[in-house]
């Protein structure tokens, strides 16, 4: 039992002081302090919590052996690490276009070791394009982050000062944000830094606070619980609908389109079919069927009551989608929307939902797209988690009320 009590408080404080996300260059050696500093702390608790007495020599010894174990097998992951990096390295955005971008960007690529690999620079383009590294200039702007799809760049390496409204897009991507200093004075940076080198560059790794992980955690979690429990609670209505529309639609009770999700990937949503289109480029294209003489009985009804969007459910306890956030639309939409309306592509950056501020506020069916991008826009810079829970009660209300379209 004591084992298991310092195996637990022992990766909670390596954990803490960041050990589990190390820099390219981070060797064994480096972490032994931090793990014998925490091996010493661990056993310490494990023996107050259960109230044990060790002899010194006996406590010296367990955590001596504990810290070599560590260094060993940390050794061994780094050494690994190091050596996929090496084979395989990672798209990386260079953000700067001075002299100082252009030696990181030629160090990187001289160095695939640190399993960065320059696919561009971002910035102003320089009166003299970069001669060493010939990489395309992408102009920055505060949509940057937003305009990158999730995968195509894994690292993002700021060359000069980084501006923290820059940093959250990438965060929000999954991209590992890195600061490679050029001497000058450092600024106020969010997020905890993690110091290292690249190839003798003061280097920096920039996390995300804490509580923007947490958040993102607790959405994911009220999803799963929520949508799972759901659609147990609600299988006999969804076989009473599936019935339903199979006497009156015939086969082909599922509607499967593809719709674009958050970071702008598609994938395939579900509904009940309440009209069948006479083609795939009209269910593409086609903006409102609310008014559609081929629609029969039941397929109004489930409208009306927005019955039809319940195996989205399963959309999201797949992780496709959220139960609160931005409706998703179908790419032919996006496209056109994106164009027309400053701030639309905005709404990716958020997991898609099954029912959204803007629908409880009443911009349902054929309304104001531009007021649809300003409500989802702002449910995004607001979200709470009570938030979400408001929007559901809000949802239900609607639903009772018949509110569909």
């Amino acid at each position: 039992m004591a084992s298991l009590v310092c195996l637990v408080a022992f990766t909670a404080l390596n954990r803490v002081r960041g050990l589990y996300r190390p820099t390219p260059t981070t060797a064994a050696l480096d972490e032994l302090p931090p793990l014998l500093a925490h091996s010493a702390i661990a056993w310490c608790v494990a023996a107050t919590l259960l109230a044990e007495r060790h002899d010194s020599v006996r406590t010296l010894l367990l955590v001596s052996a504990q810290t070599l174990l560590a260094v060993l097998a940390r050794g061994a992951v780094h050494g690994t690490r190091r050596r996929a990096a090496r084979r395989r390295p990672l798209p990386t955005l260079i953000v700067g276009t001075g002299a100082h971008a252009q030696r990181v960007a030629a160090m990187l690529q001289a160095h695939p070791e640190f399993g960065m690999r320059p696919v561009a620079l971002v910035g102003p383009v320089p009166e003299r394009l970069p001669e060493r590294v010939p990489l395309p200039v992408l102009p920055l702007g505060a949509d940057l982050g937003r305009a990158v799809p999730r995968g195509a760049v894994r690292h993002v390496v700021f060359a000069r000062p980084p501006r923290p409204p820059l940093l959250r897009p990438f965060w929000e991507r999954g991209c590992a944000v890195w600061w490679i200093e050029s001497g000058a004075a450092g600024a106020r940076l969010t997020g905890r830094p993690s110091h290292g080198h690249l190839w003798g560059y003061a280097c920096r790794r920039l996390d995300p606070p804490s509580a923007h992980r947490i958040a993102r955690w607790a959405k994911r979690g009220l999803d799963v619980a929520v949508s799972g429990t759901a659609l147990v609670a609600v299988a006999p209505l969804l076989l009473l609908c599936a019935v339903a529309v199979r006497l009156s639609d015939g086969p082909g009770v599922i509607f499967r389109q593809e719709r674009v999700g958050e970071d702008g990937r598609p994938f395939v949503m579900l509904k009940f079919r309440s009209l069948r289109p006479a083609d795939d480029q009209e269910a593409a294209t086609r903006w409102n069927i609310s008014h559609d003489g081929r629609m029969s009985a039941v397929g109004r009804l489930l409208r009306r009551t927005s019955l039809d969007e319940l195996p989205q459910l399963w959309n999201v306890l797949r992780g496709d989608m959220s139960l609160v956030g931005p409706r998703p639309e179908r790419p032919h939409f996006v496209d056109r929307f994106s164009r027309l309306h400053p701030g639309y592509a905005d709404r990716h950056r958020m997991p898609v939902g099954l029912t959204g501020l803007a629908q409880v506020s009443g911009l349902r069916g054929d309304t104001s797209i531009e007021d649809r991008t300003r409500f989802d826009n702002l449910y995004i810079e607001t979200w709470s988690l009570w938030q979400d829970v408001r929007i559901m009660l809000r949802t239900a209300v609607t639903c009772l009320r018949l509110g569909g379209s």
